[in-house]
């Protein structure tokens, strides 16, 4: 019955609902125009099924990340082909809605969160396709809307601060851009470990970070951080540019920097080809960051909750002033 729904509803929606049937189109953001001339719209487009490997979502909520209009993959195949149409936001929370016959680790119904390949269409989507080492069950103590936030972000400060920083209990961190999405779970995840941190923030944000945990607070706007912030062993930096090089005079002897600043992907300088990296997927770090959650070491900071038919507020921001990540809710 099923199968025969998905073959022949190409043109219309079902009066059945949503959540008990698979459709053939679905409501999605997709960019249009080129990297630097990028518009959005909310379009109708079709709905894929699950092929070997993968498991549809169906997203409650997914986070907005708005450095994606200039990720490579957003405009460009895997093989480096011309890309149109991409539809964004690649973290999400949801329910699981199918998965191939040859995914075993999870089932139909179960309440996951993660994240998907850049190359593929993101959450931004009342439907997404992910695999297996992409998503963990989600946080119990989580709605959608919060679960929704953790995943890149979260991902992204544990592997920078404990996959590539090695850092261990009563060193000290360095974290530009404590208020971020990427710098609020850094900040938690390195008190949690019991190390010594120090953030730059803007001064309106140096109250919140010290909620966190943050011990020593720069305001960047006043301070250079080098004059400040110094014996450090590990500087994350999600900045790029000017604050990258000079966090390279501020080490310690032995000291690590590490960065996610998207600038630095091409570079040719040593020192930052050895501080860059990508987040990768990993369940298992994702589960960790579910026991975390549930304990209450860590949570998710979350500025803006918007609808999916805002998402051009979300992804071009007039009020950037606001601690965590946006988050667009797809279903309530």
């Amino acid at each position: 019955m099923l199968q025969l729904f998905w073959d022949n509803a190409k043109s219309q929606r079902s009066a059945v609902p949503i959540r008990d049937l698979l459709i053939a189109k679905m409501k999605a953001v997709r960019f249009h125009g080129s990297s630097g001339r990028a518009t959005l719209s909310v379009d109708e487009i079709d709905l894929r099924r699950p092929v070997s490997g993968q498991i549809l979502i169906r997203v409650y909520a997914t986070a907005v990340t708005p450095g994606e209009i200039e990720w490579y993959p957003t405009w460009h195949t895997s093989s480096g082909a011309p890309r149109v149409h991409a539809v964004p936001g690649h973290e999400f929370s949801g329910i699981i809605e199918e998965v191939a016959p040859d995914v075993t680790e999870f089932k139909k119904g179960e309440a996951v969160y993660g994240f998907n390949s850049w190359f593929s269409d993101g959450a931004c989507a009342e439907y997404c396709l992910t695999t297996a080492v992409e998503i963990a069950r989600k946080p119990a103590t989580l709605d959608h809307t919060q679960a929704a936030a953790v995943p890149i972000s979260g991902l992204t400060a544990w592997q920078a601060l404990f996959d590539h920083g090695k850092l261990q209990s009563g060193q000290k961190v360095l974290i530009h851009g404590g208020a971020g999405g990427v710098g609020t779970f850094a900040i938690q995840l390195a008190v949690w470990k019991g190390a010594f941190v120090s953030t730059t923030v803007s001064g309106a944000n140096i109250k919140f970070v010290r909620q966190l945990g943050a011990r020593e607070v720069i305001d960047y706007r006043k301070t250079r951080f080098e004059e400040v912030a110094k014996g450090t062993d590990l500087i994350l930096d999600v900045v790029g540019g000017n604050t990258l090089q000079r966090s390279f005079e501020s080490i310690k002897d032995g000291g690590k920097v590490v960065t996610v600043a998207t600038s630095s992907e091409s570079t040719e300088d040593p020192r930052v080809k050895a501080a860059f990296f990508l987040m990768e997927a990993n369940r298992q770090q994702l589960e960790e960051l579910s026991k975390l959650i549930d304990q209450g070491a860590i949570r998710p900071i979350i500025s803006h909750v918007l609808p999916l038919n805002d998402a051009a507020r979300a992804y071009f921001p007039t009020d950037k002033s606001n601690p965590g990540k946006t988050v667009l809710r797809v279903l309530s």
